[in-house]
């Protein structure tokens, strides 16, 4: 008989508060023109961008996580202190060590909480969560921050015009809590390790030094096998994670992908069949690709303009570099 006593945590989680940060600079496509042979009304058509924001040097990976974080704490009614975890989805912190959810758990006033971060790509913030949900099951926290934070414009390449295009910054952040009820519903989750050159840095860090001719290292993709991928076999993961929550299309209120591009988007909600009562998030338009920041943005700005509402069940699905993917069912804050 096990002499290890059991662990004793909540019975289910839930997304107490959110919030976000979109750096001050408001960047149209006709600045993404001066370095790339292309047109507004091209972007437009292939990815529904019309607007991304890009980082000042004072908006860092860790300012823009402490603005989003502390909107999060004030929307869940909750002190930093009553904090136990913090996880940092990125992969635009580019110190290997320490992780920057030490720094920003400091920052927010967390005491001394557990914090580490991962890199999971555009599908981060699911598995953020799911991992927060986990904690707080488990019993190991009360009160977890989930932060998705990027700085693409950092590993972005100007001269490509296949992605010079896509990316932005900003931070997007949640408090998970416990729950009485069921509120964030089975994860369905996975990678496909054969398809990893798919979307991939550039150069290695180790293959990079300042004082040689290489530039430097950034994010690239092949853009038609990734929207196939996106469309086809990311609307089959996303009908798995509404049957595995017992969720049928017709009782959804809200669905929030990863803000990846809108031709995707709009295929997938073909695809899945949603009914025309489901809001669907478009942040893209303004906000461009900002990988795992993408579906916390989106969630705090609809709840924010009031497309949706508290209480919501709303389908959320991340993909990307990997490839990895993450979809769940949650009840929105």
């Amino acid at each position: 008989m096990s002499k290890i006593k059991p662990s004793q945590g909540a019975p289910y989680a839930r997304i107490m508060g959110v919030g976000g940060y979109r750096p001050t600079r408001v960047v149209p496509n006709e600045v993404i023109l001066e370095t790339i042979d292309s047109s507004d009304e091209w972007i437009r058509s292939r990815s529904g961008i019309a607007t991304r924001h890009w980082a000042s040097d004072e908006e860092t990976v860790a300012a823009m996580s402490v603005e989003a974080a502390g909107k999060a704490i004030a929307d869940a009614g909750i002190t930093p202190e009553q904090i136990g975890g913090v996880i940092v989805s990125t992969v635009s912190h580019f110190k290997q060590t320490p992780a920057i959810a030490t720094e920003i758990a400091h920052k927010v006033g967390a005491g001394k909480p557990a914090a580490f971060d991962i890199s999971a790509g555009c599908a981060g913030f699911g598995y953020g969560l799911t991992l927060a949900k986990g904690m707080i099951v488990e019993g190991s926290a009360e009160y977890v921050l989930v932060i998705g934070v990027e700085r693409l414009s950092d590993l972005t390449d100007l001269t490509d015009r296949a992605t010079a295009f896509l990316f932005g910054d900003g931070a997007g952040a949640v408090i998970v809590g416990p729950s009485q009820v069921p509120a964030i519903g089975p994860t369905v989750w996975g990678s496909e390790g054969d398809k990893s050159e798919t979307i991939k840095q550039t150069v290695a860090w180790d293959a990079f030094h300042a004082d040689r001719p290489e530039k430097f290292p950034a994010i690239t993709q092949e853009g038609q096998a990734v929207f196939r991928w996106a469309v086809f076999e990311m609307a089959k993961v996303a009908q798995q994670a509404l049957d595995a929550a017992g969720i049928a299309p017709e009782d959804l209120d809200v669905f929030i992908p990863h803000q990846a591009n809108m031709r995707i988007i709009d295929s997938m909600v073909k695809t899945l069949k949603l009914p025309e009562s489901v809001t669907v998030a478009r942040d893209v338009e303004t906000t461009g690709n900002t990988s795992a920041a993408s579906i916390p943005l989106a969630m705090e700005r609809l709840l924010a303009t009031g497309q949706a509402k508290s209480g919501d069940t709303a389908l959320v699905i991340g993909f990307g570099a990997g490839l990895v993917y993450a979809a769940t069912v949650v009840t929105l804050p």
